[in-house]
């Protein structure tokens, strides 16, 4: 485990100085976060960095997850999708299990800390089941900018009766009577997804999955989730082979709380199939932060065409990598790229628009570094753990001081 000292070569002597000032105003108290998966995704990453790092300064932080079966994990996903727009088909069935589920939990899981943090939508009810003797806080992790008005209906009676909710981006404000503070989420630079590689072992790790770096090499990192439009990848990938011979790489591994992964991950085995045959396309369904770093570090371009995006972490593990990213103007991203300064940004869905930027910077190496270049320093300066740090250590001191 890491400690904060760790990081200060990384972040200087005034963040490490600033972070143990303000940790040392929470000393005793109690802190806990509560979500649905200790891995798979975003939020168990950060998780795993900052409640050790927490820890580490002296602030006594907890970790809780929601325990859940396979029906209330298909309902809460379409939860999320409704959040990011799509139709549900919001039954009293639906809304019945997804809250006993909560209650259930709520029954055996004793909380008495002067804080609770509770993440995305699955664990949102439990706050109904306490008795709320400290604040609660709503971090919601997804795009709500156009959410599923009943579904938003049902859920806002729950978001409500919390005191305070994290949102990741200005534009996913809502109108609501409780206070609405916005934290990017952030990469740990020390993490085996993020930390340098000895060029030994990243060979190793591409030789694993047979992934040869003989052509230029694309990357997506992504769950299979439709969101992260992984056959429009491949719809891309087509059309950039037809000009300059490449490699595509998607990988992803499967979250314990999305049950549509397997179902995502067939359809674009069936579309790649041509190219799997040949090796031009490698699909990777593995659990391997390590792996996930060496093919970052591997690729000529790093993509992330989401079609819709609370933040995108895989976006800013590229930016630190200083490669060249090319993504979507969708959710958080643009809040990390500034289209031709330090990656490529185009509209969701459009295929052909996408081919183009990374012909782009396929033809163009000196200005692709300079892109990568530029985007390791947007990481460094905004979006580490250690700022995220300090925005948690802000609203606790707020909240509880």
């Amino acid at each position: 485990m890491h400690s904060l000292e760790d990081y200060r070569p990384i972040v200087g002597n005034d963040v490490y100085a600033d972070i143990h000032r303000r940790a040392r105003k929470l000393y005793p108290k109690h802190y806990v976060h509560i979500n649905s998966t200790y891995a798979g995704g975003g939020v168990a990453e950060m998780l795993q960095s900052l409640i050790p790092l927490m820890n580490n300064t002296g602030i006594d932080t907890g970790w809780r997850v929601l325990a859940g079966n396979a029906d209330f994990f298909n309902t809460t996903k379409k939860f999320h999708n409704g959040l990011q727009g799509e139709d549900v088909n919001l039954t009293e069935v639906k809304k019945h299990l997804y809250v006993t589920q909560n209650e259930d939990f709520a029954t055996y899981t004793h909380i008495m800390h002067e804080c609770v943090v509770v993440h995305d939508p699955q664990p949102l009810p439990l706050v109904k089941f306490y008795k709320k003797k400290q604040p609660w806080v709503w971090r919601c992790h997804i795009d709500i900018t156009h959410p599923n008005a009943e579904l938003w209906d049902f859920l806002a009676e729950f978001i409500i009766r919390y005191d305070a909710m994290i949102i990741s981006n200005e534009s996913y404000r809502k109108d609501l009577p409780i206070e609405q503070r916005v934290f990017p989420p952030a990469i740990d630079p020390l993490s085996a997804k993020n930390m340098d590689l000895a060029p030994m072992l990243v060979r190793k790790n591409l030789d694993r999955f047979g992934v040869g770096t003989d052509k230029p090499l694309l990357v997506q990192i992504s769950r299979f989730d439709k969101w992260k439009d992984p056959l429009g990848v491949v719809r891309a990938f087509m059309k950039v082979k037809q000009e300059v011979d490449c490699r595509l790489v998607l990988c992803g591994s499967m979250a314990a709380d999305d049950p549509e992964g397997e179902v995502i991950y067939k359809h674009v085995e069936e579309e790649a199939r041509p190219h799997l045959e040949s090796g031009d396309l490698i699909l990777i369904q593995f659990e391997s932060n390590v792996l996930v770093n060496a093919l970052q570090r591997s690729a000529t371009v790093l993509l992330q065409k989401s079609l819709r995006e609370g933040f995108g972490l895989t976006v800013t593990e590229g930016l630190w990598k200083g490669k060249p990213v090319v993504s979507t103007r969708v959710g958080g991203i643009p809040l990390q790229i500034t289209d031709g300064v330090n990656g490529l940004l185009v509209d969701p869905g459009d295929d052909d628009a996408f081919a183009e930027a990374i012909l782009r910077a396929l033809r163009d190496p000196d200005w692709a570094a300079e892109l990568g270049r530029n985007g390791k320093e947007t990481v460094r300066e905004k979006f580490l753990m250690t700022r995220l740090m300090s925005d948690y250590l802000d609203l606790m001191c707020d909240l509880t001081c």
